[in-house]
């Protein structure tokens, strides 16, 4: 309540001294004094409300402190390193994980390979029947002779534009016609090639003119299944997901972190799992809270040590917090209050007590790790908090 009573003080002072140079006749160098003592009440009062902005003095007497029950410690200082031990959740990076689709409407001939199952490369993994496979192919061919057939028509045309047999315009037209045959091929193949069809089956119907009823479908990555969406004798549509194929190292650990805390991590901090004898670094943060469990998700990359690190667990995760500019020091949690969406501390002066805004970097039931800027020899209220509370709120209502 200091700086609100200073401030109704020092602007009745103001208006009283302007009306007194009105009124009376003052020489011009003693009104000149008396515009720069303004100015310097002026500046002064600018001080005393800057400073409010980060600390606020709430004046009690020794009388008035031990009536509220109002007693006071010292703080502790930690080393320059504290810990956040939270909640995690191990997930595969999304970049690391493929969906294999089926090329075509058709039927799941066979699988060949169960989940968990270490996959290479390029190996088979399952066999669709497929009746749109047949037509891909009876139209490749069909695309194959009319591409034979304009390139013939090309010939004859350019034979007879060269002795002077035929006008320019119909060898212009015979070209155009070869140029959109070879395009429609190779539309037709590529289509085929989609299929999952190799380049060895592709031309063996070119040249044997046989049709395959059934394509195999071959892993897109070295990799561990880690699901299978489909069985044996099921019809499917095309792009329907047969397999997902990921690759597990590096694995990814979303880290739950409280809104309160987001202040104290950062990106490429140090995150371990001391349970598997791991750690990594933070590459992301997210920008959105949680509504309903009021946390934020910050994403470790982290080496699956050889495998024991599996998606899905549920794991503790360690982000190391180092410190900053701003000591970071001990105190009881009772110490600590809420205020305005900030965190307070009460520190003990000759006038009383100053309420100073803190960062709370770690909390438990009993014990508080904050940073601000103290000195070991601060003492902070640690009973009666309460009442110190409820004069904090009075000050800011006025």
């Amino acid at each position: 309540m200091l700086h609100e009573r200073e401030r109704g003080s020092y602007a009745r002072n103001s208006c009283r001294l302007a009306t007194l140079m009105k009124a009376v006749s003052i020489p011009s160098n003693a009104r000149a004094s008396l515009k720069a003592l303004a100015l310097l009440v002026t500046v002064s009062l600018s001080a005393n409300v800057a400073n409010a902005s980060s600390e606020i003095v709430l004046r009690l007497d020794e009388r008035q402190i031990r009536a509220a029950g109002i007693t006071s410690i010292t703080i502790e200082q930690e080393r320059a390193e504290s810990e956040l031990s939270l909640p995690a959740t191990v997930v595969i990076p999304p970049q690391q994980l493929h969906v294999v689709a089926a090329p075509a409407n058709g039927m799941v001939e066979s699988m060949l390979v169960a989940a968990d199952e270490q996959v290479k490369e390029g190996q088979p993994i399952a066999r669709l029947r497929s009746p749109e496979l047949v037509e891909a192919q009876r139209q490749f061919l069909a695309a194959l002779a009319d591409e034979a057939l304009a390139a013939d028509r090309l010939r004859r045309a350019q034979f007879l534009f060269e002795n002077k047999a035929m006008p320019e315009r119909e060898l212009r037209v015979a070209q155009t016609q070869a140029i959109n045959a070879k395009f429609q091929l190779d539309e037709r193949q590529q289509i085929l090639r989609l299929m999952e069809m190799s380049e060895g089956d592709i031309e063996a119907v070119r040249t044997t003119r046989r049709l395959f009823a059934a394509v195999t479908i071959h892993a897109p990555i070295a990799g561990t299944v880690t699901k299978r969406h489909a069985s044996p004798g099921e019809r499917v549509s095309a792009a329907a997901p047969i397999y997902s194929v990921g690759q597990l190292n590096p694995v990814w650990v979303n880290v739950q972190v409280p809104a309160g805390r987001l202040a104290a991590i950062e990106e490429s901090g140090t995150v371990s799992l001391p349970a598997y004898g791991v750690e990594g670094r933070i590459i992301r943060i997210a920008r959105t809270v949680d509504a309903q469990t009021q946390s934020a998700i910050a994403v470790a990359e982290i080496d699956s040590n050889g495998g024991s690190v599996r998606p899905g667990l549920a794991v503790t995760a360690i982000i190391r917090i180092p410190n900053t500019s701003d000591a970071q020091w001990s105190v009881p949690s009772a110490s600590v209050v809420r205020h305005n969406d900030r965190a307070w501390v009460f520190v003990r002066s000759t006038d009383g007590f100053i309420a100073r805004p803190v960062n709370v970097v770690s909390e438990s039931p009993g014990r508080a790790s904050i940073r601000a800027k103290l000195s070991s020899s601060d003492r902070i209220a640690d009973r009666g908090v309460l009442a110190l509370l409820t004069e904090l709120a009075a000050v800011d209502a006025e």
